[in-house]
C-alpha cells in the first residue's frame, strides 16, 4: 500500500514535467516540422486548395487550441491515423512495439549483464594490466559510429563479402507455412529459430556499441565504492576479496546502476532501435518513427514523442521503487 501511494505521489509531480515535454515537442512539430500541404497538392496549387487543406490538418487553427486537441489526444491515447496510410496510430504501435522489444530485450539484457561483470573485473584490477586493456576497449566501442558498426556487422555476418553468411540481410520473422500436420512443437521451433537468426547480428551490433558505455560508468560507481571506507574496514577484518565485491561493493552500487539501466529503457526500445531496424528492415517501431519523420507523419511522430516520456515518467518512478527495494533504509518520503 505505501508502494502504490507513493507511485501515485510520484506520478502526480511529474505532471508538470509531461505539460513541458509534450509542449515543448508540439512546439517544434508545429514551428520546425515538415509542412504537408505541398506533399499533397503537389506543385502549384490553388489558393483554394491550400486553404482546404490548411483546414483539413488543422493548420489554420490557433497554436493554443491545436495544443490543447493534442492533450486530450494524449489523455484518450487516440492520435488519429496516419497520414501515409490512413491506418489508426494505436494500431500501428500496438504491431511495432512488441517488435521493437523483441529486438531491444538480448541487446539490452546482454550489454548490462556483462558491463557489470566487466566493470568489477576492471575495477578489482584497477591500475593493471587487464583493468587498461578493459577500458582501451570500452573506449575503442564508444568511439565509432553506431550505424558504421551495423553497417559493418551486417557486411559481415549477413553477406558473402564478409566472414560468413548465416543471418538473413533484412527482414522480420514471417508465418510458418500452412502445413496441415505440422505440430505445435515444430511450430514453435520455427519461430525461436527464425527469431535468432533474425536479432543475432543487431544484438551484436548493439551490444558492441554499448557495452563501451557501460562497462565505464558501471566501473566509475564500483570504483567509487572500493575508496570508502566499508571497504577498508571489510578488508582489515579479513573479509574475503570476493564477498566484499558481490556482497558489499556491487549491492552498494546497484542503486547508481540500475538507476542507469531502468531510464535507458524508453530509449533503447524507440530511439536505439532507429537505425537497427531501418537497415536490418525490421518492422519495430524505430522504422515506423523513421518513416513518419521522412514522411512528415505527424500523427505517428506525436504519439511515439508522447509515449517516450510518458515511459520516461514511468522509469522515474520505478527507479525510486527500486531503490527501496535494494536498501530497504531508504525512505518513500524523501
Amino acid at each position: 500500500m505505501e508502494t502504490l501511494q507513493f507511485a501515485l505521489r510520484k506520478l502526480l509531480y511529474s505532471v508538470p514535467l509531461l505539460f513541458g515535454v509534450t509542449f515543448i515537442s508540439f512546439f517544434l512539430m508545429v514551428y520546425h516540422g515538415p509542412d504537408l500541404t505541398y506533399t499533397i497538392l503537389g506543385k502549384n496549387p490553388t489558393p483554394e486548395q491550400i486553404a482546404e487543406v490548411h483546414r483539413e490538418l488543422g493548420y489554420d487553427q490557433p497554436f493554443l487550441k491545436r495544443y490543447f486537441l493534442f492533450l486530450k489526444e494524449i489523455i484518450t491515447f487516440d492520435f488519429g491515423s496516419s497520414i501515409s496510410s490512413g491506418e489508426k496510430v494505436s494500431s500501428i504501435l500496438k504491431k511495432s512495439v512488441p517488435v521493437s522489444f523483441m529486438v531491444a530485450l538480448p541487446a539490452f539484457i546482454l550489454s548490462n549483464a556483462l558491463g557489470i561483470i566487466l566493470a568489477l573485473y576492471a575495477a578489482n584490477h584497477r591500475g593493471k594490466k587487464n583493468d587498461k586493456i578493459i577500458m582501451v576497449m570500452a573506449a575503442g566501442g564508444m568511439s565509432v559510429s553506431f550505424l558504421m558498426v551495423v553497417i559493418a556487422f551486417q557486411i559481415m555476418f549477413c553477406t558473402s563479402y564478409g566472414l560468413v553468411d548465416w543471418f538473413p540481410v533484412q527482414g522480420w520473422i514471417s508465418p510458418p507455412p500452412d502445413y496441415p500436420d505440422a505440430t505445435t512443437g515444430e511450430i514453435l521451433y520455427y519461430y525461436w529459430y527464425y527469431y535468432w537468426s533474425h536479432v543475432t547480428v543487431p544484438t551484436l551490433a548493439s551490444v558492441f556499441v554499448a557495452l563501451g558505455y557501460n562497462t565505464r560508468f558501471f566501473r566509475a560507481v564500483i570504483v567509487e565504492e572500493l575508496n570508502k571506507d566499508y571497504v577498508r574496514t571489510a578488508r582489515a577484518y579479513g573479509v574475503s576479496n570476493r564477498k566484499i565485491m558481490i556482497k558489499h561493493v556491487l549491492k552498494n552500487a546497484l542503486i547508481p546502476i540500475s538507476t542507469r539501466i531502468i531510464i535507458t529503457i524508453p530509449f533503447v526500445i524507440i530511439a536505439g532501435n532507429l537505425v537497427v531496424e531501418k537497415f536490418f528492415g525490421i518492422p519495430g517501431v524505430g522504422l515506423v518513427t523513421y518513416d513518419a519523420i521522412t514522411n512528415g507523419d505527424l500523427p505517428i511522430v506525436k504519439a511515439v514523442v508522447t509515449s517516450t516520456a510518458v515511459l520516461y515518467v514511468i522509469a522515474l518512478i520505478l527507479t525510486d521503487i527500486v531503490y527501496k527495494m535494494i536498501d530497504p533504509r531508504t525512505s518513500y518520503n524523501q
